[in-house]
């Protein structure tokens, strides 16, 4: 089993119609939802694009350059679906947004955008690939290759350790099926905090995340009671 079939089978087989992913950007006024159906969607057709189009195989190493964004939680499970290994450094496949593209070491590097609209990359690099322009030819499923538990997914930490570091931290959180999350938290590449805390154990427990990007302090308030969202995961000012 990988990683993306052990966090998103309960939230698909429960009621993938209710929001899972609800993404602010207050720089930019942002505001978009994701049923767990739809992204479901989102994450196979980019399983598809890495696999596909990208040659990415199970046990490939990944490289995610990109900010907490509901794309970066669409291509860690993508990634994670095609068995793959997300890294730091060199890696077989590099996704990077205009910022971390120049530190992109990949023999295939992806650019994102990040555009609401899906519009492609402004000075995409010749040699390298627009996700948004892309990934949308690509299917709405996707069936992965058997992947050991013991395979690496998340740095040095196998597929097993996290899944159950994520299961062990809803059970601490108390996250569970009815837990509407408001978090402006990063997502760090590693099994200590943020990823897990702010995405990986709100999925594991089953419940959804409203994830607000340039939080403006003074609208949280407001954005929690309009989400319903009855736990916080906030920066201090």
């Amino acid at each position: 089993m990988t990683v993306t079939d052990a966090l998103l089978a309960p939230v698909l087989t429960s009621d993938a119609r209710r929001p899972l992913i609800t993404f602010y950007d207050d720089a930019t006024g942002e505001r978009l939802e994701f049923s767990g159906e739809t992204l479901a969607n989102w994450v196979a057709k980019t399983a598809n694009f890495l696999r596909d189009e990208c040659d990415l195989e199970v046990g490939g190493r990944v490289s995610v350059g990109l900010p907490t964004h509901w794309q970066t939680a669409v291509v860690l499970l993508g990634a994670w679906w095609c068995g793959a290994q997300v890294v730091e450094g060199a890696a077989d496949v590099a996704l990077a947004d205009a910022e971390h593209l120049a530190d992109a070491d990949a023999g295939v590097v992806v650019g994102l955008s990040l555009d609401a609209f899906g519009r492609p990359l402004a000075d995409l690099p010749p040699d390298a690939v627009d996700y948004a322009s892309e990934v949308r030819m690509h299917g709405d499923h996707f069936t992965p290759e058997p992947v050991p538990g013991t395979a690496p997914a998340l740095g040095d930490a196998s597929v097993d350790q996290v899944v159950s570091t994520s299961l062990r931290r809803a059970t601490e959180l108390g996250y569970g099926a009815r837990t509407r999350l408001l978090s402006t938290i990063d997502w760090p590449l590693d099994l200590q905090g943020g990823l897990v805390d702010g995405l990986l154990a709100v999925l594991a427990g089953g419940g959804s995340l409203v994830q607000v990007r340039h939080a403006d302090p003074a609208r949280l308030d407001r954005v929690a009671e309009s989400e319903r969202a009855d736990v916080r995961l906030t920066v201090s000012p």
